[in-house]
């Protein structure tokens, strides 16, 4: 599932729907608005093709009509993939490059450098 383009706008609902685990598409709707303000139809058809990607999947909601979407397994993948792609064009392969970009864009607060340390260390015993 990784190969698979996945264009922007169904991107944006992925990462919604990883954040919030199981939604609706009206959760989903209000996870995106500040942003990417959408139709309910939109939605809805940008989940029909995930889930034709077998990005997510869904289920018959406990009340009325509504379906309850989740996020596959596969859908982690699609990250990897896009990270990689940037990685490869924005930064020439250097990963360490993209890092120190987001630092500089953004500095990490003490809790973020403890993680980061901890991430560190264990990346040495591998």
């Amino acid at each position: 599932m990784a190969s698979k383009n996945v264009p922007a706008a169904e991107l944006d609902v992925l990462v919604c729907l990883q954040r919030l685990g199981k939604a609706t598409v009206s959760d989903i709707r209000e996870g995106i608005r500040q942003f990417r303000p959408m139709a309910h139809g939109s939605v809805v058809n940008l989940l029909k093709r995930l889930e034709a990607k077998s990005l997510v999947t869904k289920e018959k909601g406990p009340v009325g009509k509504a379906f309850i979407y989740s996020p596959t397994r596969h859908a982690g993948s699609v990250h990897q993939n896009l990270l990689g792609r940037l990685v490869n064009r924005v930064f020439a392969g250097d990963s360490l490059a993209l890092v120190a970009s987001l630092f500089e864009t953004k500095p990490p607060n003490r809790e973020q450098i403890a993680r980061l340390e901890k991430l560190l260390d264990e990346l040495k015993k591998k």
